[in-house]
């Protein structure tokens, strides 16, 4: 398939600028491919598609406060870093992006905090805007980690905060943009299926007998760059790192065994499960990397179900939701969802693929 065939008309007004008021409130479009049938519910009502035995697989990654705001040396230019990738932690090295990354040269120093608390050097040019800092910072370990976590901000996707009237993080977004089950840090962008999921849900499911299963796969902002090859099998993905414990496969293996439904929740664990899944729909352990890039046509090993949120066009997750979902009916359930005011991105709606 092409890129131009995954494009539909998209507005900022689409876009959720703020979360639902309770996180399991927001709308739920349920896509049955079975029936080919589209229907309108609320996402606390996603329980009754769903009996005992069957599992919910989730992401449980969690954001860190990957934005440093600071100044170049001797100019005192404004300077904002965005952590991506933490390379040698014994030597404190980071890939990042930097903007104005044009301002940056090999062997400039950053200043980051009131005080200058935490100071940077430019020590390699990856790309265009890429770069790799060494944070020059010789206390221990946990000290340095503390720094960045003082100093850091949420990365909120951009689309969201230059859309509000502020172009700030508010108090919401530091618990907001973050799942309730959140445990492993290392994304810079949150895994926004799971957002919905609200502590009140996870004890209903609970008690209805529905198993709950985590992998960790560190959400990158490959997720939003932009697909520059009309050919999709040229395109190449940034990677990620995946981590599925033995206990995640065993629990979803279990269930398969017993005929219960896999539903996974969100495109990151989708494309992190089927990484590893083999031929006979059985999970496995695994520590590693993926670039996997999920479109049509895809055969799906792991997932009965998916829960998903509503993505841009032509975005690799859009593309991901239309594999599973099938072209068509995907393209359809986008349609009704613009015709009924779905709201689009991190913040949004969701939708059940069942």
């Amino acid at each position: 398939m092409k890129l131009s065939q995954f494009n539909f008309p998209f507005s900022n007004d689409m876009i959720a600028l703020h979360p639902a008021k309770n996180r399991d409130e927001s709308k739920l479009m349920v896509v049955d491919r079975k029936k080919q049938k589209i229907e309108h519910k609320t996402f606390k009502d996603i329980l009754k598609y769903f009996d005992s035995g069957d599992v919910f697989l989730m992401n449980d990654t969690k954001v860190f406060p990957a934005l440093l705001s600071g100044a170049k040396e001797k100019t005192k230019a404004e300077i904002t870093v965005f952590l991506l990738r933490e390379l040698n932690p014994e030597f404190r090295l980071w890939d990042v992006f930097v903007e104005p990354a044009r301002k940056i040269r090999i062997g400039n120093k950053l200043y980051f905090g009131e005080n200058e608390e935490l100071v940077a050097e430019v020590i390699d040019n990856t790309t265009s805007r890429g770069r790799t800092l060494r944070f020059l910072f010789d206390g221990p370990y946990e000290e340095f980690k503390g720094l960045i976590q003082e100093l850091g901000k949420i990365p909120l996707p951009e689309q969201i905060k230059n859309l509000r009237e502020k172009k700030e993080l508010l108090p919401e977004d530091e618990e907001r943009y973050q799942t309730i089950y959140a445990k492993n840090e290392g994304a810079v962008i949150a895994p926004a299926a799971g957002l919905h999921f609200s502590r009140e849900l996870l004890k209903r499911s609970e008690i209805k007998g529905i198993d709950l299963a985590f992998i960790t796969e560190h959400c990158g902002l490959g997720n939003f760059r932009k697909i520059d090859v009309e050919d999709l099998s040229k395109h190449k993905t940034d990677s990620e790192e995946v981590i599925i414990t033995q206990e995640a496969a065993d629990i979803v293996n279990n269930a398969r065994a017993k005929g219960g439904k896999i539903c996974v929740v969100g495109a990151s664990t989708l494309r992190g499960a089927e990484m590893v899944v083999g031929v006979d729909r059985r999970l496995k352990p695994y520590k590693g990397w993926t670039n996997k890039f999920i479109y049509p046509p895809y055969d799906f090993r792991l997932a009965d179900a998916l829960v998903t949120n509503f993505h841009e066009p032509q975005s690799s997750m859009f593309m991901m939701t239309c594999a599973f979902g099938g072209f068509e009916l995907v393209q359809q359930a986008y349609q009704e969802a613009i015709a009924k005011k779905y709201k689009f991105l991190a913040y949004g709606d969701a939708m059940l693929i069942i």
